[in-house]
């Protein structure tokens, strides 16, 4: 995890109790990296995540699935064979 403390200087375990703090903040995320701001005697913290890539659902017969492999032979062909309609802006 990359750790940016701005504005200041922090002893490790200060940046570890901040660590463990957006553990609980953000239960089941992956946080990648942190700025630890400094303003004196307040601090802000802003949490970069990554898990914010998007994964691509498929809807099947009122399924959602997250790939295709798991749908059995009939329903991938249904799905390869239903017609799509032009997004329009």
């Amino acid at each position: 995890m990359k750790i940016n403390v701005i504005g200041g200087q922090l002893e490790r375990h200060e940046i570890d109790q901040y660590i463990a703090y957006a553990g609980r903040k953000y239960p089941g995320r992956q946080i990648c990296g942190m700025d630890i701001i400094l303003d004196g005697e307040f601090v802000d913290l802003k949490f970069y995540f990554s898990d914010m890539d998007f994964q691509r659902a498929y809807r099947s017969a009122d399924y959602l699935v997250n790939d295709m492999d798991k749908l059995n032979d009939a329903k991938q062909k249904e799905f390869t064979d239903k017609q799509r309609h032009p997004v329009e802006e």
